[in-house]
């Protein structure tokens, strides 16, 4: 018979062995680093879409692969300690799901794959030698954010023919997309006859000054330019825009979802499914290096039919059967 001191001893080294026994049992399952400059909240629908992505190669996140995820709400300089905590996870692969994540990561490390999704020109950003051949450890998919400006601006005229004074809002700190808004921006004002004003916020704060401004000059219309800082602050500039009765368009869906008059931009749910896609053919095996960068093919028009209602606009019909949903 065993004795009660052997009893406890067995016990001991057993409960002593099993969280080694558990880390070898988790050693085989790839993780996942998912990182994001911007904040989680409000992207349910993305990150759905980024995990059935991996479902084509055939992971699924708590069976036979992990995701661990990050993100520093808009506060940039969190992110270097963020990407460094992830790197301790020994990640198969990095999702950086905006351009500010994508640069971190890319700074962080020369030899995990990073999968990124960016609103801006990759090249420009110096995460890829070139689009069809990257080189590097980066690969992922462009969304085209700032692009699309002079579009947006058409859109606006088409359902404010009248309007002759654009103001643009633009995010001072996400400094690629500030810049090539602007530029496109001012092109197409010339070539619209139109005048812009360009107006910049990087917090709360200076969104609601911003917006305080047109109490005593208010533009005709209004273009928010993309980015995720817009994209968390969409309740907000929503508001103040239909409290103010200025008609607005937004980069994404989510803020016409939110109340806002109108959005054109590509689909950043199909975006994140892409990634998702990327992802799970990196952890088959395949090298970021020979993964071409793949630029957004689907582009979403969104009409608030509501809002245009309280604002008193009638949308024309040109643009309702343009519209790829309009929303009651």
């Amino acid at each position: 018979m065993m004795r009660r001191r052997d009893f406890i001893t067995l016990l001991g080294g057993a409960a002593a062995a099993w969280p080694i026994a558990a880390r070898a049992q988790q050693a085989g399952v790839p993780v996942i680093g998912f990182l994001r400059g911007a904040s989680l909240d409000g992207i349910a629908d993305d990150l759905r879409a980024f995990r059935e992505g991996l479902k084509v190669a055939g992971y699924v996140e708590g069976e036979n692969v992990s995701i661990e995820y990050r993100a520093a709400d808009n506060r940039i300089d969190r992110l270097p300690g963020l990407i460094a905590d992830l790197l301790r996870r020994r990640l198969a692969v990095i999702a950086a799901t905006d351009n500010a994540s994508a640069r971190a990561a890319k700074a962080a490390t020369s030899t995990i794959p990073v999968v990124f999704l960016v609103g801006s020109d990759p090249l420009s950003l110096g995460l890829v030698a070139s689009l069809a051949r990257p080189g590097g450890n980066l690969t992922g998919i462009n969304f085209f954010a700032a692009e699309l400006v002079a579009k947006r601006l058409e859109l606006l005229r088409d359902l404010v023919p009248g309007a002759t004074r654009f103001a643009v809002l633009v995010n001072p700190a996400d400094a690629e997309v500030t810049e090539a808004t602007l530029r496109d921006a001012q092109a197409a004002a010339r070539a619209m006859n139109v005048q812009i004003r360009p107006l910049e916020a990087s917090s709360s704060r200076e969104i609601d000054a911003t917006f305080a401004t047109f109490v005593n000059e208010r533009p005709d219309a209004l273009s928010v330019a993309p980015g995720p800082f817009f994209t968390s602050r969409r309740v907000q500039l929503t508001h103040l825009a239909t409290f103010h009765r200025v008609p607005a368009i937004y980069s994404g869906r989510q803020s016409a979802e939110a109340g806002g008059l109108m959005s054109y931009g590509a689909s950043l749910t199909d975006a994140f499914h892409h990634i998702g896609v990327y992802a799970g053919r990196i952890l088959k095996g395949a090298k970021p290096a020979d993964l071409p960068v793949e630029q957004s093919t689907k582009f979403e028009l969104v009409i608030n039919a509501q809002t245009a209602r309280i604002l008193g606009l009638t949308v024309p019909e040109k643009l309702l059967a343009a519209a790829d949903d309009v929303i009651e």
